[in-house]
């Protein structure tokens, strides 16, 4: 009986446990930092053992929540295990920090505010530890909350917002501001249009074709050669452009002869995978899984080299500050600063990323691996086209829009496919059960084509019973919200609108608190 009660208190007790070596662990790495920064030199300043402080917590928060975007969908397809998808992500956004993100970062990030009207160093030190706290301070709770957002436009939307207070409304450049608000809508637009396109390709290619299987030697290994030229375009362009600068049209051509690459060897693999493969959907899927598996540690190499700075960018302004004395426009990164920010996310993604991971995965929308395929080629593509034409993208919006896209393509595809089962049925009227199953029957197995010219005789011969307006929009409706979750658009959707005035807004409250504090 005790025992019985013992493993009783045990399971009860398991969730806290976890949440308190989670916290307990997080905490470890910040007075880690302390301990860390308190060593580099004599006379260390308190500002910036604080700032050390907050960069950390920032980092954390960014592992927790942005990263997500590029394994989620991975997972959700099972491509990826949970388990997996955090070490694969975990060991290239630290490697992307490292290896590509640079020695010298922008002191104010996408040139938000004028630094020249910050009337001293000291001001300039209270307005980026605002920033870099409030941008904490929002993505934490975004992730609480369960809503991906843009690590960038906290960051922004705090370096805006201490900005203001510090300088007035005449500090802020308020074109970068516009363009940020365009990103809302380019972003995720962009990124849902061209998943759903891909996915529509496939779909109608592939999967709605008799012999599947052939379709697939014929276009899967184009489409996995298309992602080789994505990503090493990608790659050049955001991941290791801080370490090799090339134009665009050359990243383009270099990103090109890595897709001829793989798909020269993807025809290979693609033809010994298909042998003995069934001719049905779900056994083509498995031909995407090992395409995403890359794709996820791309993207986690991107964004740790592209997004870092989002962590150590406001630190190693202060950092060079407090050792110069002096405001720049651009800061070198030390070592100890860039440790803190690679290290932070992969903690971070570890301890509190599962959460958002399922988020961006499974809570959306149900996806398999081409879904996901899609969902990562979209990413890179969006991101190619967005540098192309100088527009403001963000890489959460981009993934997110993206997975949205591919949901409501799957509700207009299913949506019409009812229909089409509704006017069989309706034409059928009167007629024997067994001649209804027989053409139904015939229906499913043949391709898109093949179904609209069947649909197409059955009205010449039995034209006089057509669906209503009604009934049609009746039947979009039950599939539209059965494949995409409304409440899960509405609440991300919502924390997109207000990350940047949340984030400003807090970051305002701060710097007045600091520079009371200080004075």
């Amino acid at each position: 009986m005790e025992i019985e009660r013992i493993a009783e208190i045990e399971q009860a007790t398991w969730a806290g446990r976890k949440e308190l070596f989670r916290l307990g662990t997080a905490l470890l790495f910040i007075i880690s930092i302390v301990l860390f920064v308190g060593t580099l030199t004599d006379g260390v300043s308190n500002m910036l053992v604080i700032a050390a402080i907050i960069g950390g917590y920032m980092a954390l928060n960014i592992g927790a929540n942005d990263v997500a975007n590029n394994v989620g969908p991975a997972v959700g397809s099972r491509a990826l295990t949970l388990t997996g998808a955090i070490l694969i992500a975990a060991i290239f956004e630290a490697a992307g920090a490292l290896i590509a993100g640079g020695d010298v970062v922008s002191t104010i990030k996408s040139g938000i505010i004028n630094p020249d009207l910050i009337v001293d160093t000291d001001t300039f030190i209270w307005v980026m530890t605002a920033a870099l706290l409030a941008g904490a301070l929002w993505l934490n709770l975004a992730t609480v909350m369960g809503a991906p957002v843009s690590t960038t436009h906290s960051i922004v939307g705090g370096v805006l917002g201490a900005g203001i207070a510090a300088g007035g409304l005449g500090i802020a450049d308020w074109g970068k501001v516009g363009q940020i608000v365009m990103s809302w809508l380019i972003s995720p637009l962009m990124g849902g249009a061209i998943a759903a396109a891909f996915l529509y390709l496939i779909k109608h290619g592939i999967m709605y074709q008799n012999d599947r299987i052939a379709a697939a030697k014929r276009m899967v290994p184009a489409l996995i050669g298309v992602m080789g030229w994505a990503f090493g375009t990608y790659l050049i362009l955001k991941g290791l452009k801080k370490i090799v600068k090339v134009d665009f049209t050359t990243a383009i051509l270099m990103g090109l002869v890595v897709g001829l690459l793989v798909w020269l060897i993807s025809i290979i693999t693609v033809r010994r995978s298909t042998n003995n493969m069934e001719n049905t959907k779900q056994a083509l899927d498995r031909l995407f899984v090992v395409p995403l598996i890359f794709a996820a540690a791309l993207l986690s190499f991107a964004h740790g080299a592209n997004d870092v700075a989002n962590a150590v960018g406001p630190l190693a302004a202060i950092s060079d500050a407090v050792s110069t004395g002096l405001i720049a426009s651009k800061a070198s990164i030390p070592v100890w600063v860039m440790l803190i920010g690679a290290i932070g996310i992969a903690l971070g993604l570890a301890l509190y990323g599962p959460k958002l991971i399922r988020t961006v995965g499974s809570e959306i929308t149900e996806l398999n691996q081409t879904r996901a395929y899609c969902i990562a080629l979209s990413a890179a593509i969006t991101v190619i086209v967005a540098t192309h034409f100088g527009l403001p993208v963000s890489s959460t919006h981009i993934a997110v829009g993206a997975v949205f896209g591919v949901g409501f393509l799957r509700e207009y595809i299913k949506a019409n496919y009812a229909v089409m089962v509704s006017e069989i049925e309706h034409h059928h009227q009167g007629a024997d059960r067994v001649e209804v199953e027989a053409f139904l029957a015939r229906f499913e197995s043949v391709n898109l084509a093949q179904k609209g010219r069947m649909i197409q005789e059955l009205k010449k011969n039995k034209g006089s019973v057509e669906l209503t307006k009604k009934e049609r929009r009746a039947l979009k409706k039950h599939y539209r919200h059965e494949l995409v979750k409304r409440s899960a658009l509405l609440k991300i959707a919502a924390a997109w609108v207000i990350t940047v005035p949340v984030s400003g807004f807090m970051a305002a409250m701060l710097y007045f608190t600091l520079r009371g504090m200080m004075l």
